[in-house]
């Protein structure tokens, strides 16, 4: 059966729907920046996403082919994720999404090197014909968060965000958000395939002890 990173860890894929905290270690991801409005269609989230899913689907069916990747296991391909910010905001305006910059990732599983990593962005280039010079190798520790899963629609995130940090809070935390620990996302649900009612997202910000 193919190791699914969702169930194996659950303690960063599938939290309560109420926030605790949780220490996030070192994670290698697939990684392209971009900037705007995540909705607009052929917009560049749209297309950050696609690159994404070319580099982690390569990566995921080398073992077909004559790339060996050592120490290479069958895997469920990780959620996708984004990290978010907006150029002098303290956490996330929702009102004003033409302003967000992002970073959309895929963990990458331990066995896979940055050579590996090189070898499926120029495979997945040369197949779809397409510019992956945006595509990064990327490692992040994240650290200490808070956390929660947030069911609804993605306009409804600040109720979650507010139960947050009223949470951290009372726990004697508070915000670190900077510009190196961003307001972070793991969608755990198709958007082209569920109600929105439905949609269930990893909501995570970073926090530090007052």
């Amino acid at each position: 059966m193919a190791f699914d990173y969702k169930k194996e860890y659950k303690e960063f894929y599938l939290p309560k729907n109420k926030p605790g905290l949780v220490e996030v270690p070192a994670m290698n991801y697939i990684a392209v920046r971009g900037k705007g409005d995540p909705n607009i269609e052929g917009g560049e989230y749209k297309q950050s996403i696609g690159l994404l899913y070319a580099v982690a689907f390569t990566i995921k069916m080398s073992r077909k082919g004559s790339h060996q990747i050592e120490g290479y296991f069958d895997y469920v391909v990780p959620p996708l994720e984004g990290f978010w910010w907006q150029d002098g905001v303290q956490g996330i305006d929702y009102a004003h999404k033409e302003t967000f910059e992002f970073l959309s990732v895929i963990r990458l599983p331990d066995f896979v090197t940055k050579d590996d990593f090189d070898w499926a962005v120029h495979e997945a280039e040369t197949k779809k014909k397409e510019d992956f010079s945006r595509v990064m190798y990327w490692t992040y520790h994240e650290g200490l968060c808070v956390q929660c899963m947030h069911i609804g629609p993605y306009d409804n995130e600040p109720e979650t965000v507010s139960l947050m940090h009223d949470f951290m809070t009372e726990q004697g935390y508070r915000l670190d958000i900077t510009d190196k620990r961003m307001h972070h996302e793991i969608y755990l649900s198709d958007a082209r395939r569920t109600t929105p009612e439905r949609l269930k997202t990893v909501i995570r910000h970073p926090v530090r002890k007052i």
